[in-house]
């Protein structure tokens, strides 16, 4: 997996979704405040297309933007759980509650990490298929992780989440800016969403699916 390619290919393609097409930028950024919108419009890249499409089919984009909010609720379905069947017996705890309190924790981190591996994933996969029920075919989705190999996709994930703490530190100083900082960082907002699900989207291609 060329991480570099793959982080190359992202920045292009949010920067192609955007620089010179102003009034598709616009129609991003008020996606981004009716978010359904914006996710719905990750839908299609996690879809494949490329270059980055335009906005419209408002409809369609809003409701496969709900369905990837549905999908994100349900698989926080086991990380809830987890924390009702530790967080009552931790509620009642008193001398034990610091060694009860880290067990709690690793086993939410733990939980917390296989559900956003499977579900990045699983998500891609809904795209691709147009099914919900695809974002939970848990078989074919490890074994399309087991293609692109556990190292290079946590790897990948990794990378990804590190240029989110670049843009992260960016928003924070653009937020301290009064107005014009914030405007700014209302239009960056877009190219990061692009940016990710297309970096996304590599991850997955990585390993072709059979014809």
């Amino acid at each position: 997996m060329d991480y570099g390619k793959m982080l190359s290919d992202s920045f292009s393609y949010a920067k192609g979704a955007v620089w010179g097409k102003w009034v598709r930028w616009i129609l991003l950024v008020i996606s981004t405040i009716i978010f359904p919108l914006i996710l719905g419009y990750m839908v299609r890249i996690y879809s494949g297309v490329k270059p980055a499409p335009d906005v419209g089919n408002w409809v369609r984009t809003f409701i496969d933007g709900l369905k990837l909010i549905i999908i994100g609720i349900i698989y926080s379905i086991p990380v809830f759980i987890v924390a009702l069947i530790f967080g009552v017996p931790l509620s009642v705890a008193t001398d034990p509650a610091a060694t009860a309190a880290g067990i709690w924790l690793l086993v939410m981190i733990i939980v917390g990490l296989l559900v956003t591996l499977i579900s990045t994933m699983g998500i891609i996969r809904f795209a691709r298929k147009n099914s919900m029920g695809q974002a939970f075919a848990f078989g074919a989705i490890l074994q399309h992780i087991g293609k692109i190999g556990w190292g290079s996709y946590i790897l990948a994930l990794i990378i990804l989440w590190v240029v989110g703490l670049v843009f992260g530190f960016i928003a924070v100083v653009l937020a301290l800016i009064p107005f014009i900082g914030l405007l700014i960082l209302l239009f960056l907002y877009p190219v990061w969403i692009i940016f990710g699900a297309r970096y996304l989207t590599l991850i997955y291609e990585s390993a072709p699916e059979p014809a």
